[in-house]
């Protein structure tokens, strides 16, 4: 296991990049602690496989360096890297068994075969394969073979890190919930550090401890779940993280709030005063964070409910306000009509952002 860090490390696929746009992953800085879980997060794209080809060794970068505990791994190729990496479709041997695809990383490094077989029944254990030991891979289901391929990543004691590269993607939606609790608990029981690329955020937060989201070749913020969904940092993060995902209004600053279109959303004066002179603002709330309903409030704004969709466990609110359409997810219980009403904007939950960052 090791402690990952990127410094200055920035790649661009054609030569003499002048300008953001060139580069397919742009500079960045940061450190990864060793145990950590890490998902790097983002639509196709945005750098997610670049970043990971960069750390296993795959592909080295055009700027910057790799450093695993302090030491300078950016010249080294895969195999001087003592990293382990799961790919989208599983790499197995079918014609050998279960146990000799696990133990077959192991063999390859020489290591006594009784410890082997030991490690070997510890990662089967783990990953429910103990039943299929002595099958032929051949015959076995596609979430058999992933679960096999995690297996051989997973076997090794003295890993750097483990790269998975959206490894759930041929598994069955419903086998799905369970690979991503079984890797969890892998990583709380062996204390592995585990990079996991993914466009799906369901698999992003709830596998990592970080979540490093990206947007062409950029890392837009980085940090936990809950800090992602309560405290986004660019308008981007608001938007793909949540179904629904933020609502987010042009406006501009007006006295005691900002404008959206004829109507005032209150905001407290701090903020207002750290926006002065900034260009392109926009309002965001989450869907979960805005009221809806027909009493007015202190923090309430005059708007029109256009529609109520029942989920079954939670309501989904559809409402216009100045020209601009929001969502608010309220309780089951809650009681709604579509008509005229009110949006309720709690002020520390309701953010502004300017130039598409978030105004601090």
């Amino acid at each position: 296991m090791a402690r990952i860090e990127l410094v200055e490390l920035a790649h661009a696929y054609r030569p003499d990049p002048q300008k953001p746009e060139d580069y397919a992953l742009r500079p960045m800085t940061m450190t990864w602690q060793d145990g950590g879980a890490y998902a790097l997060l983002g639509p196709s794209g945005c750098g997610k496989t670049t970043l990971l080809n960069i750390i296993s060794g795959l592909l080295r970068p055009s700027h910057g360096r790799v450093l695993f505990d302090g030491r300078d791994v950016t010249d080294l190729p895969t195999e001087a890297r003592n990293i382990a990496q799961v790919f989208q479709f599983p790499v197995i041997y079918d014609t050998m068994t279960v146990h000799d695809n696990l133990a077959f990383p192991l063999r390859n490094r020489r290591v006594p075969e009784p410890e082997v077989r030991k490690r070997v029944a510890q990662v089967a254990e783990l990953l429910e394969l103990t039943p299929d030991l002595r099958h032929r891979a051949s015959g076995l289901s596609a979430d058999m073979k992933q679960k096999i391929s995690l297996g051989r990543g997973l076997v090794r004691k003295d890993v750097a890190a483990i790269l998975f590269d959206e490894p759930l993607t041929v598994i069955d939606p419903h086998l799905k919930w369970q690979l991503r609790s079984k890797l969890k608990q892998i990583h709380h029981e062996l204390k592995l550090s585990l990079i996991y690329v993914t466009h799906d955020q369901v698999e992003a937060l709830t596998f990592a401890d970080q979540v490093v989201l990206m947007q062409a070749g950029e890392v837009v913020q980085a940090g936990t779940p809950q800090e992602l969904f309560e405290e986004p940092a660019h308008t981007f993060v608001g938007y793909f993280i949540g179904s629904p995902g933020m609502n987010l209004l042009p406006c501009s600053a007006s006295a005691g709030g900002v404008q959206v279109g004829n109507a005032v959303v209150p905001l407290d004066a701090a903020t207002l005063e750290r926006a002065r002179g900034a260009g392109g603002l926009t309002l965001g709330i989450r869907p979960e964070f805005l009221g809806a309903g027909h009493v007015d409030g202190p923090d309430a704004v005059p708007a029109v409910i256009e529609r109520v969709d029942d989920l079954g466990n939670f309501k989904i609110a559809t409402a216009t306000l100045g020209g601009q359409t929001l969502k608010a997810k309220l309780p089951e219980d809650a009681v709604l009509t579509p008509g005229p009403g009110y949006l309720h904007f709690p002020p520390t939950q309701t953010k502004l952002y300017a130039d598409s960052r978030l105004v601090r």
